[in-house]
């Protein structure tokens, strides 16, 4: 599926039909909902893969209904083979990808089959350092830890292989909830399928290099899970075949975002709380502050570290594991937000994550650079709140707190600069010549073209 990836779709496009398999098994569809020049460069590489003898099909839809979940759905109805595998625009599959993950479905009851995410541009800046930081010890220690243990663990959207009568046993793609793989994962274990993680197969995508971007898709993600949990966790505690274990792993996982606004009243508080305490019994607290601190902090770099040094980046770790965890503390406003709307029940449409393939900012079209809001000022105003509080804890000999407090401030600040930083750039830079997104059923043959171009 994609939707708007000018800069990435040619080479999904070239990496997924240059697979190792054997090509009259295989049927290659590109889900395009796009309305920009990303159909033009889309449906004239299908021409060239098909006239290539490659069974490859541009599939458009009359409209964007339930986005990406109806891209797949509307997918499903084209074909009817086994096993479906999905990659999103911005990924690179390696050639054995399908060979690789075909057979754990000899077993009946494998459902899905979930491989790891690695990072193209991981050392593009400090932003997408810190994401492949953060994504590692995801896929490494919480999908690793989930799957070993026989907890429920999903599909991540991408780079991972469904079985057709998994898909519809469990109901099929759903727009309800924004983040459709993490829904569809549950409903899917809840009809007793089971999922197979595999860490040792590598599938590289592209990192958001833009604030503003990683902010919307740290939304996205925030606000799904919490519409998931609110749709599934009554199904999860009165289906009697699940053990307590699972029922509360899967409480966790799903509610893990309410973590964030919770955060958020912890930043608002901490320098009254710091001021109320030390002025009680300064040096009673300053232990208690001292060894959280510590004992906080010792266990996210233990659990960074060992993430990165299974995936080969341990000795990089500690240069930006400071602003990794800064800017996992900084998305305090942005995720609470994602929360509070899912528990209201506001509905949001589907924003996509622009990628901007090897290019620098500079060289990319302003419709691809995502634009601030309200928000970055609340970040700006907490950043400042918190510079303030570790300014009168140092002038009133108070140490200990401002570590912990500096954590806040140097996240907050890093998203609102980046944010404002990337909008001023957004007004910036010059709108390049347009180009022609049409999308030419003689380009990949009337027969491939199964809907009307999408206005």
């Amino acid at each position: 599926p994609m939707y708007n990836e000018r800069y990435v779709a040619q080479r999904l496009i070239d990496a997924v039909c240059a697979m190792d398999y054997p090509p009259e098994k295989l049927t290659i569809q590109v889900l395009d909902d796009s309305n920009d020049a990303t159909m033009a460069i889309a449906s004239t590489r299908c021409g060239v893969w098909l006239e290539r003898g490659i069974d490859i099909h541009y599939v458009r839809r009359p409209s964007r209904d339930a986005y990406k979940a109806g891209a797949l759905a509307h997918g499903l109805l084209q074909n009817n083979a086994e096993l479906v595998a999905i990659f999103d625009a911005d990924f690179v599959p390696p050639r054995d990808f399908i060979k690789r993950l075909v057979p754990h479905f000899q077993e009946d009851d494998i459902g899905m089959v979930q491989a790891r995410w690695s990072h193209l541009n991981r050392s593009y800046s400090a932003l997408t350092e810190a994401q492949a930081i953060l994504l590692d010890g995801h896929f490494v220690n919480e999908h690793g830890g989930r799957a070993a243990l026989g907890s429920y663990f999903n599909f991540n959207g991408t780079a991972g292989m469904w079985r057709r009568k998994c898909i519809d046993d469990a109901g099929g793609w759903s727009g309800k909830t924004l983040t459709e793989d993490l829904d569809l994962s549950y409903r899917a274990q809840l009809k007793g399928w089971r999922f197979v993680y595999r860490p040792d197969v590598e599938v590289p995508a592209e990192l958001p290099a833009d604030v503003n971007a990683f902010k919307t898709q740290q939304h996205r993600w925030a606000k799904g899970s919490t519409e998931t949990a609110k749709e599934l966790l009554p199904r999860i505690w009165t289906q009697p075949t699940l053990s307590l274990r699972r029922r509360l792993e899967a409480t966790f996982h799903l509610c893990g975002n309410i973590a964030y606004p919770m955060v958020l009243l912890l930043a608002l508080m901490m320098p009254f709380a710091v001021a109320k305490r030390y002025s009680i019994i300064s040096w009673q607290y300053a232990i208690v502050d001292g060894l959280m601190f510590v004992g906080s902090s010792a266990s996210l770099i233990t659990f960074y570290t060992l993430a990165e040094k299974s995936v080969g980046y341990g000795d990089k770790i500690f240069r930006r594991l400071p602003l990794t965890l800064a800017i996992g503390v900084g998305l305090a406003v942005n995720n609470s937000r994602a929360v509070f709307e899912a528990i209201a029940g506001k509905r949001t449409p589907f924003t996509r994550t622009p990628k901007w393939g090897d290019r620098k900012a500079t060289r990319v079209d302003p419709a691809y650079m995502l634009s601030a809001n309200w928000q970055a000022l609340v970040e700006f105003v907490l950043g400042v709140y918190m510079v303030g509080a570790m300014i009168i804890a140092a002038l009133n000999l108070r140490f200990l707190p401002i570590p912990f407090m500096g954590i806040f401030a140097l996240g907050f600040l890093t998203l609102a600069v980046g944010s404002l930083r990337k909008a001023f750039m957004r007004l910036n830079v010059s709108q390049p010549a347009a180009l022609t997104a049409t999308a030419h059923n003689s380009t990949i043959g009337e027969s491939r073209q199964t809907a009307a171009d999408h206005g």
